[in-house]
């Protein structure tokens, strides 16, 4: 019985870099949620600058308050640190996400700050691996194509209650001034 549950418990501790989230408070219509992630990366290639430690951390906060019965206020905060740099470089950690928001019933919602492209929608689909994922056509702070600054979004989903399924976003894109980092975040 205990090799059945060893048996188990070995491919689990292989996927423990999986993002994980805890519910930190929900109550009276206010939530907050807790969520990171850790993951150890070493990369082997023949270029110098890829080689070597990839490993890093994630922390975020994601929320939500109920104002009335309609108006609902939302936000997100996302931040990466890398694990590979010395602590004098300073050129080791980013926010991924950073957005505030309001959702105003079947009306649709609008937020502003740091978030994913509309473009990302399609793009999500095949952002699903763990490592190299989404490649295609994706890179962040260019354009409206992954996580970029500046993005005023409103969002719909199922039409105004008319119509299911039919979801749609708009996104203005204001000065994109991506002060890029030695990973290009």
């Amino acid at each position: 019985m205990n090799r059945k549950v060893l048996a188990l418990l070995v491919p689990a501790l292989l996927v423990a870099g999986a993002a994980n989230a805890a519910e930190v408070y929900n109550k009276n219509g206010n939530k907050l949620d807790l969520y990171g992630k850790v993951d150890g990366l070493r990369y082997f290639s023949d270029n110098a600058g890829d080689d070597g430690d990839q490993s890093y951390a994630r922390i975020g906060f994601k929320g939500e308050t109920q104002i009335n019965d309609m108006l609902t206020g939302y936000g997100q905060w996302e931040y990466n640190m890398q694990a590979s740099g010395t602590e004098g470089n300073r050129d080791t950690s980013w926010t991924r996400l950073g957005f505030a928001g309001l959702k105003f019933g079947e009306y649709g919602s609008f937020d502003y700050g740091r978030n994913y492209g509309v473009i990302y929608d399609v793009e999500a689909w095949t952002d699903v691996l763990p490592e190299f994922g989404g490649d295609s056509y994706t890179q962040t702070d260019v354009y409206m194509l992954q996580r970029a600054n500046g993005l005023a979004t409103y969002r719909n989903t199922d039409f105004f209650g008319l119509v299911e399924g039919w979801n749609f976003a708009l996104q203005y894109q204001g000065n994109n001034e991506s002060g890029n980092n030695a990973f290009g975040q």
